[in-house]
């Protein structure tokens, strides 16, 4: 192909799709400027990190002899660029969506300032979450590396700082946030879920939290457990509605089980087996498995029985087994 035949076909080709942005459809949104800004939004959220861990994160940006007057910069900072963003997104609710410019900025000022306040709370729900974490894995020799390794952490911190946005009604930059969390770590939780103190998430890769879910203090769930849905089939229609479990306090649910339905409740002290699939309530202080299947073992082609080496001895009747 000559270099005059390729320019052609690349004008043809550029002409049909602009005609093909004319269309009128979601996809055909042009306008980048009136919605948040995605790199923007990453960029506060790992700043909102160095200021709820200011030993624990090193900020390139910023210089300072002085450790409150680099935190003061970091603020000042995360305020100026959060109000602007939110300032975009408002105009997604429609209380705001007629508002004048300069109220605009001012509601953003107001939610920004509201939201610095709950810093504190945030930090100290955080706290507890380290704690419980540190408490619950006898891998972790520090809690330095808890903060520094651990993605579950990570995503329950990042969810903590985008719910209280969630709860200010600030659209679009909560979800943003927490599925930029989503990206870094395999766990999915969805900014509008309660989460109460003491909370860890053990591995962590692939937990999803639904948006309704309430889960109490002192809760402990490993990787690969859904707390979700029962059934989206009715799509739209469900928004506002309860869809998503009650976790209550001190339960545990291990790895790959799934917790479904708005109306069901884990009671407290409850433990959740690996893999089993709920879909309705469960009493206080209940142990819920699933029946174990049957192990066929073959060496050199030929089947071989397990035998018990001893009978168990921890409360959990553990058996060990040789050929």
């Amino acid at each position: 192909m000559n270099e005059e035949f390729i320019r052609n076909e690349l004008r043809t080709v550029t002409e049909d799709i602009l005609t093909d942005y004319q269309k009128g459809r979601d996809i055909d949104k042009i306008n980048v400027f009136d919605q948040p800004d995605n790199d923007v939004i990453i960029d506060i959220t790992r700043k909102l990190l160095n200021i709820l861990f200011p030993g624990y994160y090193r900020e390139k940006t910023y210089r300072s002899y002085h450790y409150d007057s680099r935190i003061a910069v970091l603020i000042e900072d995360v305020a100026y660029n959060l109000r602007k963003q939110i300032a975009i997104a408002l105009v997604y609710r429609n209380t705001y969506r007629d508002m004048e410019y300069d109220a605009l900025q001012d509601e953003a000022a107001r939610i920004v300032i509201e939201f610095f306040r709950r810093i504190p709370k945030v930090r100290e729900l955080v706290d507890t979450d380290i704690q419980a974490t540190f408490d619950g894995d006898p891998a972790a020799f520090f809690k330095e590396e808890i903060v520094l390794c651990y993605p579950g952490l990570l995503a329950s911190t990042i969810n903590r700082l985008a719910h209280e946005l969630y709860l200010m009604k600030v659209p679009l930059i909560p979800r943003m946030m927490t599925e930029y969390a989503h990206s870094r770590t395999g766990i999915d939780i969805n900014p509008g879920a309660t989460i109460g103190r003491y909370f860890c998430m053990d591995h962590g890769t692939g937990i999803v939290v639904g948006e309704t879910s309430i889960i109490g203090e002192h809760v402990k769930v490993y990787q690969g457990v859904t707390i979700g849905a029962l059934s989206t089939r009715g799509g739209q229609r469900l928004r506002g509605n309860k869809r998503h479990p009650t976790i209550e306090d001190y339960v545990t649910i291990y790895a790959g089980a799934s917790v479904l339905g708005g109306d069901t409740v884990i009671g407290r002290g409850s433990v959740i087996g690996a893999n089993v699939f709920i879909t309705s309530s469960v009493a206080p202080e209940t142990r819920v498995g699933i029946k174990t299947q049957e192990l066929i073992v073959k060496r050199h082609g030929e089947t071989v029985e397990l035998v018990p080496t001893e009978e168990p001895k921890d409360k959990d009747n553990v058996w060990y087994y040789t050929i």
